[in-house]
């Protein structure tokens, strides 16, 4: 089995607090790249990355237009633009809202398992509507690895258990246990390839 490639994170309502607990989890040698949809307010400046960094140990930072991919990094996209994964880098794109949102989860996770197929972890979080739904659907399809937030520990449980409901999890677990899962299964599929 190849290894992993991609972690994309989708969430809105009570977003912030999730991925600082997320991030914060993750390990200086996290091996991959995460790219992030949180939903957020067209016009947004780049305080959210400001806030997040504080909570990581992996750079964090909104990648431009034709950005290539690095490992070991946290991308999050940009306010009113959706993040489009392509193979080896990312794409931004204006084009109109999907499910009132720019940027969407499920464009990003859309995007990542057509680029990446079954080397994809899609990890839905915290949220007030089914955005993500469609997406984590079209992951799974291409045989990519899907984490849902355990509804019930989600501020808002409306996104995963949309999630859940379009698409059978590989995982649901409560927001504390997901960083240490993504490190396990990033670590095991690197022994794998050895």
């Amino acid at each position: 089995m190849a290894a992993y490639e991609i972690v994309v994170v989708g969430t809105s309502l009570g977003g912030l607090e999730a991925l600082e607990t997320l991030l914060s989890g993750l390990p200086t040698d996290f091996p991959l790249p995460l790219a992030i949809v949180q939903h957020r307010r067209a016009g947004s400046d780049g305080m959210l990355a400001d806030l997040l960094r504080r909570h990581s140990a992996l750079p964090v930072e909104e990648p431009h237009d034709k950005e290539e991919i690095a490992a070991g990094r946290v991308y999050l996209a940009p306010a009113d633009y959706h993040l489009m994964v392509e193979p080896g880098m990312f794409a931004l794109s204006t084009e109109g809202p999907v499910r009132y949102a720019r940027p969407s989860i499920d464009v990003l996770f859309t995007t990542a398992a057509d680029a990446y197929a079954h080397r994809v972890i899609a990890v839905v979080l915290t949220g007030a509507n089914d955005d993500g739904a469609q997406g984590a659907a079209r992951v799974k399809a291409a045989g990519g690895l899907l984490i849902v937030q355990a509804p019930e520990t989600a501020e808002s449980a409306a996104m995963p258990g949309a999630a859940l409901a379009a698409a059978p999890a590989d995982r649901v677990l409560p927001l504390a246990e997901i960083a240490p899962c993504l490190t396990c299964l990033c670590h095991a599929a690197q022994k794998e390839t050895l």
